[in-house]
């Protein structure tokens, strides 16, 4: 089994390395290439996604990719910008289905922005199309307005796209995974308003007729960001587009108490994929081992289960994540009165240590 190994920028070096050690605690053989990705790609080879790290990721069985960008690179056209990286990663691996689990541990109630209440027990999983539309959709860019109140006026768009398969694949992953879950998707639109979306709204239900074991409700996309505040616990499978799930995915991280929490998995057709934390590349906290590594060890437990065949593997790594947070180990992200606060290594320390049966020494963070 080979992955690759893509850190990235910012807090996405060290994030990755405590995952990597995670890796290693395991009782498999993996094979392991670690290629530049993002500014750091730029900064050696002058582009994000340099053709040698693109041949990697498409040999590989798994990619494991820590964050891109910074700051300092936002004066550089668009398609030299470390976030391009990401982009090409999904469109290059046909990485279409993107899952973004929304789980509020026990131990992380009161870490929450809402009341405990509303998410304890709280498990929801966002499936956002990874691949189409205003993402991707062509014709874009900048001109004079051809027409309307401000004609001539300099103006920029960008065109909002999807075709029946993609819609149609995208709601067959979703369907199925509600299958193996609470048996409900909510597919999230915005069909009064959008013609792609009243096309979304179609498809959708047109695949739905495949699974009657499975409830489907349709809701806008303001009313569900709405209601993922007030009843989070309602959802079970929430799928959308490109853009909302974007946005939706960020909401819901920060009912789970941080959005340091939220691992994510990008597949495409063969089950291969991509994973990463939600989270940025936090340039402000780089280098000072502040950042939250748990979404980027959760991420290597979704590669393990989705692309490397390996469940067994994967719930150890959960087990020993709920049992670190048990221990009240936290990170300042999710640090509470009562708990010891740890940086990013010692963190991984405190995974490993759980994965091996050991004891750590825990150092504090002041």
């Amino acid at each position: 089994m080979k992955i690759a190994i893509l850190p990235g920028d910012g807090i996405g070096t060290e994030i990755v390395a405590q995952a990597v050690r995670v890796l290693g605690c395991l009782d498999l053989k993996f094979e392991t290439e670690t290629a530049a990705v993002g500014g750091a790609a730029y900064e050696a080879h002058g582009h994000p996604l340099p053709e040698a790290t693109l041949k990697l990721a498409k040999e590989a069985d798994a990619v494991l990719f820590g964050a891109v960008g910074d700051w300092k690179y936002d004066k550089l056209e668009r398609a030299l910008r470390p976030e391009q990286a990401i982009l090409g990663l999904r469109k290059n691996l046909g990485l279409f289905a993107n899952f973004r689990p929304a789980i509020c541990y026990e131990q992380l109630t009161h870490a929450s922005s809402l009341k405990p209440e509303l998410v304890a027990g709280l498990d929801i999983l966002i499936i956002r199309e990874l691949t189409g539309d205003i993402y991707f959709g062509q014709p874009r860019g900048r001109r004079e307005a051809p027409d309307g109140a401000f004609k001539g006026a300099p103006e920029a768009f960008d065109t909002m796209r999807y075709s029946r398969p993609e819609i149609e694949r995208i709601a067959h992953v979703a369907f199925q995974a509600a299958r193996k879950r609470n048996r409900k998707v909510t597919s999230v639109d915005k069909a009064n308003v959008l013609e792609t979306f009243q096309f979304w709204k179609d498809v959708v239900t047109e695949v739905h007729a495949q699974y009657p074991d499975v409830e489907l409700e349709h809701m806008y996309v303001d009313n569900a960001a709405m209601q993922l505040v007030k009843a989070p616990k309602k959802f079970d499978v929430l799928v959308t587009g490109n853009m909302f799930g974007d946005i939706l995915s960020d909401e819901a991280a920060m009912l789970t108490g941080s959005i340091g929490m939220l691992p994510s998995a990008s597949l495409n057709e063969f089950g291969r994929g991509l994973y990463e934390p939600s989270h940025g590349s936090a340039p402000d906290i780089a280098g000072k081992d502040l950042a939250n590594p748990l979404a980027t060890i959760l991420s290597v437990a979704m590669m393990l289960r989705f692309s490397l065949n390996q469940p067994e593997a994967a719930d150890r790594i959960e087990s020993a994540v709920r049992s670190v947070l048990a221990a009240g180990v936290r990170t300042a992200d999710i640090w509470s009165d009562g708990c010891t606060k740890v940086g990013t290594r010692a963190m991984g320390d405190a995974v490993v240590a759980a994965l091996s049966g050991t004891t750590t020494k825990i150092i504090t963070k002041s």
